[in-house]
């Protein structure tokens, strides 16, 4: 996969944000951007990566079965 589609798709579904330049490190310890994430917005990507799996799986077998 292209890094750039993946990096599209991290972003999008918010697990990380930008890398912080040089003087924006935070002073302490704080909590990581997947950690403060919303469960549902979580759920519902599992659930689109899993159905585009599944497609894709169902897709690979029904060509193969179609070039026998």
């Amino acid at each position: 996969m292209n890094l750039h589609v993946l990096d599209a798709v991290i972003w999008l579904f918010g697990v990380r944000g930008p890398e912080p330049h040089h003087g924006d490190f935070p002073v302490g310890p704080q909590k990581s951007p997947a950690a403060s994430a919303n469960w549902l917005r979580m759920l519902a990507a599992s659930v689109v990566a899993i159905a585009f799996l599944s497609l894709v799986l169902w897709g690979a077998v029904w060509l193969a079965l179609r070039l026998l």
